[in-house]
């Protein structure tokens, strides 16, 4: 986990690959995938009216007076301090869990302020990676991003964090250390630093920054194949892989390798960016709701990538990630190549509520082009191919070691 919710995995796995501490990301990320209003997470209001589904009412005179009893015997018997709150958020939470659907949650104000930075990728605060021992509590640097507040301050791979504000680093879990860092814009954190490369000991006030964490990263390769690994499909994402596109391409890029490895997925309106970039004109994704309402999402015919075209995709490929895939893979535009996909084909939509909570609500299902509903099924590659790292003495991370990757270089070098 890290101030940013990310952690950055440099070691024989995927570099894409990131260890959750809580789980919290990856349930997200594979989660969520919004339409309409959503995909800007403004949220939107809902007008309370009588229920279509029938005469039944949820809180009935049964229910109120069950939900007295159970207050009534928590107040008067529960050992330890009861806080209001937190019973309330639980009976939020309960209702919604109540549906049985694992990608309909309800989010308090503090979770719902969590879950916009890690759709948006964006967040004020210092830019920089941390993780947690989960035995010695030790909280250190995985990654100081180009530009942040951070970079300028010093920070340095590997440091530890010992306190911030004067609050100790291994006195709490880390997702409550990042909540003290972040804070209002212009504003510093006082941190304390032990640097173990040299046994130094250091404090520093850092500014807090808007941060617009980066989900694509890109480099050329052999034979002027070009890399673009996307890690989600966030609100940002579209124009840095647009600016990763075109600076390929001043390169003299011939063909594309563009890497959905462990990406769970995002915006729709991101992945349909993106592939307005690559696909011919044409119907990319419809989503169809409860009412049979169809909603299409297409590409124009403003652009398109022109080159032999090769997708990295694995099991933790979702959502937004199938997306892509699907249209690829029914447009014939390209070769995926892995393993098959997650296979979550259906639709979230945030909605607001009037105290700054939030429900997220499935609210529809989706489908490839070529009509092809993928929830629970997933998507075949083209290519098969069990991911092998080849050099197992390997502590970091090279790609020519990654055998899926350089299957993909074979595949767009025609051998």
């Amino acid at each position: 986990m890290d101030e940013q919710q990310r952690d950055e995995q440099t070691r024989k796995k995927h570099p894409m690959a990131r260890g959750i501490v809580c789980g919290i990301v990856g349930t997200l990320a594979v989660g969520w995938l919004a339409i309409h209003t959503a995909c800007s997470l403004t949220g939107t209001q809902v007008v309370i009216r009588s229920r279509g589904r029938s005469s039944e009412l949820l809180l009935d005179a049964d229910a109120v007076t069950k939900m007295q009893q159970l207050d009534a015997y928590i107040e008067e018997y529960y050992y330890d301090e009861v806080d209001i709150d937190s019973l309330q958020d639980g009976m939020y939470s309960g209702l919604v869990a109540g549906l049985q659907d694992r990608y309909s949650v309800y989010y308090n104000e503090d979770d719902y302020a969590q879950m916009k930075v890690d759709t948006t990728g964006q967040y004020y605060g210092i830019g920089a990676g941390l993780q947690q021992d989960e035995e010695s509590m030790e909280v250190t640097v995985t990654k100081v991003y180009e530009g942040s507040p951070a970079e300028s301050a010093g920070l340095l791979l590997d440091d530890v964090i010992l306190s911030v504000d004067g609050t100790e680093g291994t006195s709490m879990e880390v997702t409550k250390l990042v909540k003290l860092i972040r804070g209002e814009e212009g504003t510093t954190v006082h941190l304390e630093v032990f640097r173990p490369s040299t046994g130094e000991q250091f404090a520093c006030d850092v500014e807090r920054r808007n941060i617009t964490l980066p989900s694509v990263s890109h480099n050329m390769m052999e034979d002027h194949i070009g890399y673009i690994g996307i890690e989600s499909f966030e609100r940002e994402t579209a124009a840095q892989f647009e600016e990763a596109l075109a600076d390929l391409k001043n390169q003299g890029m011939q063909s594309l390798i563009v890497d959905l490895r462990y990406n769970g997925g995002g915006l729709v309106d991101s992945v349909v960016q993106i592939l307005d970039d690559i696909l011919p004109e044409g119907l990319l994704v419809y989503v169809e709701d409860k009412a049979g309402n169809r909603q299409n999402y297409t590409s124009s015919n403003k652009s398109e990538l022109g080159m032999p075209l090769a997708v990295l995709i694995n099991k933790e490929s979702a959502s937004a990630s199938e997306i892509f895939a699907g249209a690829v893979k029914d447009y014939g535009y390209g070769t995926l190549i892995g393993t098959k996909t997650f296979g979550k084909g259906i639709v979230q939509t945030i909605f607001t509520l009037g105290d700054g909570d939030a429900v997220k609500l499935t609210t529809a299902k989706y489908f490839t082009p070529k009509g092809n509903y993928i929830h629970g099924v997933g998507i075949e590659p083209d290519i098969e191919l069990e991911y092998e790292y080849l050099n197992p003495d390997g502590e970091v991370y090279e790609a020519q070691y990654d055998n899926q990757l350089q299957k993909a270089i074979s595949v767009l070098k025609g051998e």
